[in-house]
């Protein structure tokens, strides 16, 4: 961890190299007249909309939503199964299985199924609820994913990164266009152009849009939960004796109520995982690279934080006008992975475009312990 100072707080950067664009957004961040104590950045940062990916806030009674994100809930799913080998061929028949009742991308479900009821106080999921019925159980588009995995605990895994669908993206969107018409009204210190409007912990938009975003987060928890279902049953009909022996489902796009440094605060994480003492975390690699799953080891300059991920190197653009499809299919395939990459287009998540996981789990020694190597047999993304 290194720390780069500003004119407002410190900034804790678990990043040995950082992108200018995701510096310039933490400065800014470190200027909120709310923020607490540092600003951390993890590992894998990158730039994003108002706030860093991979960048963690802790907020003195204000809420930021382009400080959570457009996926509020997004999230990993890792089960640990009772198989200890797989066969490739076995491996293509589960993901034809998967491919056929799991939607991905825009799909969503021609039946709806049963998701919580929306809260009275909570106008956009209310508005939003019918549709959501309809994207429970649906994987989603750009880095969401399904990957079989081997982990060198000798158990076959798989894991799942998805989140909120449609419903967080219109609770983000509505509540950080309520925050900037709000801050013009109120003329607040913070300029528009640095897309961290907020919003006070004491007013009704505020205890609205915590409402709605922490539904938002229970409903990706049960998004991932449908999915996994589905997964068991494909497992289960190709694999004698399949059961779940264990599973984890966490977020690592939300805001939550801690306790650090000796204040209350709105810990936002953004593309950041939990990492408090002993507690379980998912940290994927990149298409055909190793995941992870770890142990917190509770260190309080990150808020208790560690990386969600690799992180991007290159846009999406970019990496596909960069890469070579050759190369990216070569790699994947001298790995031993099962994977749909066929085109110029499926090179937005290529493994190119992502930071090396094995430079970003050294970079946060000090944050988590590895608790088993997951290593990939096959991938379906959208």
């Amino acid at each position: 961890m290194k720390i780069i100072k500003t004119e407002g707080l410190p900034i804790k950067c678990w990043c040995n190299e950082p992108e200018e664009g995701a510096l310039e957004q933490a400065f800014n961040i470190a200027r909120l007249p709310f923020a607490h104590k540092h600003i951390a950045l993890m590992p894998d940062t990158h730039q994003g909309f108002g706030m860093p990916i991979g960048g963690v806030l802790a907020a003195i009674d204000t809420i930021v939503p382009n400080a959570v994100g457009v996926d509020i809930g997004c999230g990993m799913m890792a089960c640990r199964t009772s198989l200890t080998d797989i066969s490739r061929d076995e491996i293509k028949q589960i993901m034809g299985l998967i491919r056929k009742v799991v939607p991905l991308g825009f799909n969503h479900r021609k039946t709806p199924v049963d998701i919580e009821d929306a809260p009275k106080d909570a106008p956009i999921v209310q508005q939003e609820h019918k549709s959501a019925r309809h994207q429970a159980g649906t994987l989603g588009g750009g880095n969401h994913f399904i990957e079989i995995q081997r982990g060198d605990d000798g158990k076959i895994w798989y894991m799942i990164h998805t989140g909120s669908r449609n419903i967080g993206k219109k609770v983000c969107g509505h509540y950080n266009a309520l925050a900037k018409e709000l801050n013009a009204k109120w003329k607040t210190d913070v300029p528009r152009a640095w897309d961290l409007a907020y919003l006070p912990m004491d007013t009704k938009e505020g205890q609205q849009y915590v409402t709605e975003m922490e539904y938002c987060q229970r409903f990706s928890k049960i998004n991932r939960d449908y999915i996994a279902k589905a997964i068991d049953e494909a497992f289960g009909e190709i694999m004698q004796g399949f059961v779940v022996e264990d599973s984890y489902n966490i977020h690592h796009n939300y805001a939550r109520h801690e306790h650090h440094f000796g204040k209350d605060v709105w810990v936002h994480r953004k593309g950041a995982t939990s990492a408090r003492v002993g507690e379980t975390g998912i940290i994927p690699g990149s298409q055909g690279t190793k995941s992870y799953i770890v142990t917190g080891l509770g260190n309080p300059e990150s808020f208790e934080s560690c990386s969600h991920g690799a992180g991007r190197v290159m846009g999406r653009k970019q990496a596909q006008r960069s890469l070579s499809l050759e190369d990216e299919i070569r790699r994947l395939d001298d790995a031993g992975v099962v994977h749909g990459m066929r085109n110029k287009n499926d090179l937005d998540e290529a493994a190119s475009a992502y930071k090396d996981i094995d430079i970003v789990m050294e970079e946060q020694k000090d944050l988590v312990k590895i608790k088993v190597e997951l290593t990939p047999l096959g991938v379906i993304k959208a």
